[in-house]
């Protein structure tokens, strides 16, 4: 399978990059800032891309099967996150392909609760809640868009660099957490939930939550 990956040299993106190849998948790595590709991603060829841009996007997704949108906004600049998603969906959509997006916990629903993990500050602290706000913008602007097959897969609420086990538990639209209380994944781990959901489709149009 050929992979767009669209954000590649971020936390999540590379990891993402790494599984699909230890896959034995094609992969593009796509990023804003100019790539070394023998400093960066050896093993995948690296294209300067503008999320933002759907005319971009589109004529680098036509030569792929799918799209990964592992884009994240800087701090500061939280609001590019609608720009960016919008410029994403347009171009894939054009292509015709689909799009899985590296999403965030904030927009899942809490067990029990009937809340948003974003309203709920064991999940979201305040500290965190500008990036998690644009989480939910990154899902409002996946909905809007039309024509395009979409799954938001969204990790658990701490998402962080960690060992690869091998394992996750998908929950839906909702918030996954663990006997402990705990909701965590690490990005190893969620790059094969990321793998696993675009050689076997599951989800459409639709969130998809992944934990331990």
């Amino acid at each position: 399978m050929k992979i767009l990956i669209i954000g590649a040299t971020g936390s999540a993106g590379s990891r993402i990059v790494t599984e699909a190849l230890h896959r034995g998948h094609e992969v593009t790595a796509a990023s804003r800032q100019r790539m070394d590709p023998t400093a960066t991603l050896p093993d995948a060829p690296t294209l300067s891309l503008n999320a933002a841009d759907p005319q971009q996007v589109a004529q680098a997704a036509r030569a792929h099967d799918v799209v990964v949108g592992a884009t994240r906004p800087a701090a500061g600049r939280e609001g590019d996150v609608i720009e960016t998603t919008a410029g994403l969906a347009e171009g894939t959509r054009r292509a015709d392909r689909r799009l899985v997006v590296v999403g965030g916990a904030s927009p899942l629903i809490v067990p029990g609760t009937g809340q948003r993990a974003l309203d709920d500050p064991r999940w979201v602290p305040a500290s965190i809640r500008d990036i998690a706000t644009a989480s939910c913008r990154q899902l409002e602007a996946l909905q809007q868009a039309t024509g395009l097959d979409w799954t938001y897969l969204a990790p658990a609420a701490i998402f962080q660099p960690g060992p690869r086990i091998g394992e996750y538990r998908s929950g839906g639209d909702q918030i996954v957490i663990d006997g402990f209380g705990r909701s965590t994944i690490s990005m190893e781990d969620y790059a094969i939930a990321m793998l696993d959901e675009i050689e076997t489709p599951t989800t459409h149009r639709a969130v998809l939550s992944t934990g331990y």
